[in-house]
C-alpha cells in the first residue's frame, strides 16, 4: 500500500501557490501534516481526495495516477473535511444511510455497518436525535462515521479538531489512534498537539513546500538542551517574546513562567527541560523563515 506524491504543484495565480514541487511517499500509520494557517495543507487534502486536480505533477496509489483514474483511489479513501457539515433535521443514521447510498453500498451492508460505527463511535444513544442538536465531538464523530463507511485504506481529516473542547479534543485523538494499524491515516492540523500523542511520521508544509519529514523523535532530537524555562515579571513578557522564540507562557504567583527555544541560557536562572513536539516545530519554522530573509 503506497501513495507516491511527486512534483506536485497547485498554482492558483501568476504569485500564489497552494503547493510547489512536493514530493512524498507514505504507508500505513498515521502522518501527520504540520504547518501554518494558509501552508498549503488543505489543498494538499483535496488533491489527494481528488476533489482538487493540482497545476502540475502527480499523485499515484499504488502506482496508478489518480487525477487520470480518481476512482482507484475514491474506492478506498475516507474524508472529514475541514468544512464538513451536516443536515441539522436528519437524524444519525439517517444521515449515515443517507451518505452510504450517496457512495453506491448495497443496502443491507450499509445498514450492518452503520451498527456497527455508532456503537464503536459512542454514538449510540444519539443515533435518532436530530443532528442539529450534536454537540461538537458528536458531529466530529458521526462526520468519521461516514469517511469509514466504506472501511476505507486512506483516512483524511483535515483541520479535525477545531472548535472542539480540551475534552472532545482528547476523545478524538485517541480515535485516531484506535483507528490506526492498516491504514493510512493524514492527519492535517495547525495544533502540534494534536499530533503528538497519534502521529508516527511527521511532514512539516510551509508556503506550500515540503520543509522536513521525519519522525517525532527526530525532530525532538534536534531541540534536545536547547528549550528552557524560567520565571519573569509579567511586565517583561513583551521584551522577552522580541528576543527570544517563545513556546509557551504560564502565569505563576511569582510572575510568568516563560518556554523558550535558545542555543545559548536566555539567562543566568534559566533551566534545561525536556523538549515538547511545539517547541521542535517552532525551531524548524523559525530556523526556516529565517533563512528564506538572508
Amino acid at each position: 500500500m503506497l501513495l507516491s506524491i511527486r512534483n506536485l504543484s497547485m498554482r492558483y495565480s501568476a504569485s500564489a501557490w497552494g503547493l510547489r514541487d512536493l514530493n512524498l511517499d507514505l504507508g500505513p500509520g498515521v502522518l501527520g501534516l504540520l504547518g501554518p494557517n494558509g501552508a498549503g495543507k488543505s489543498t494538499l487534502m483535496r488533491i489527494i481526495a481528488t476533489v482538487t486536480r493540482p497545476t502540475a505533477g502527480s499523485v499515484a496509489w499504488n502506482g496508478v495516477d489518480i487525477v487520470r483514474s480518481p476512482d482507484t483511489i475514491r474506492e478506498v479513501l475516507g474524508y472529514l473535511p475541514q468544512d464538513f457539515g451536516v443536515y441539522p433535521n436528519l437524524n444519525g443514521v439517517e444521515f449515515l444511510e443517507y451518505l452510504a447510498a450517496v457512495k453506491g453500498l448495497e443496502r443491507r451492508s450499509a445498514r450492518k455497518r452503520i451498527g456497527e460505527l455508532i456503537e464503536s463511535l459512542n454514538l449510540a444513544d444519539a443515533r435518532k436525535r436530530p443532528l442539529g442538536g450534536y454537540s461538537g465531538g458528536m458531529k466530529q464523530r458521526i462526520g468519521i462515521a461516514q469517511a469509514l463507511l466504506n472501511d476505507p485504506r486512506i483516512l483524511i481529516v483535515d483541520e479535525p479538531t477545531v472548535g472542539l473542547d480540551p475534552e472532545e479534543r482528547v476523545s478524538f485523538r485517541n480515535l485516531l489512534a484506535d483507528l490506526s494499524g492498516e491504514r493510512l491515516i493524514i492527519l492535517s492540523t495547525h495544533i502540534v498537539s494534536d499530533v503528538e500523542a497519534t502521529a508516527t511520521d511527521l511532514a512539516i508544509i510551509d508556503h506550500g513546500r515540503l520543509l522536513r519529514r521525519a519522525a517525532p523523535e527526530a525532530l525532538l532530537a534536534e531541540v534536545t538542551g536547547k528549550v528552557w524555562e524560567w520565571l519573569i515579571p509579567s511586565a517583561e513578557v513583551q521584551s522577552v517574546r522580541q528576543q527570544f522564540l517563545v513556546s509557551s507562557t504560564i502565569r505563576r504567583t511569582g510572575g510568568v513562567q516563560v518556554r523558550a527555544v535558545a542555543e545559548a541560557p536566555p539567562c543566568s536562572s534559566a533551566r534545561h527541560v525536556e523538549p515538547l513536539l511545539e517547541d521542535a516545530y517552532l525551531y524548524l519554522i523559525s530556523a526556516r523563515r529565517a533563512e528564506a530573509e538572508v
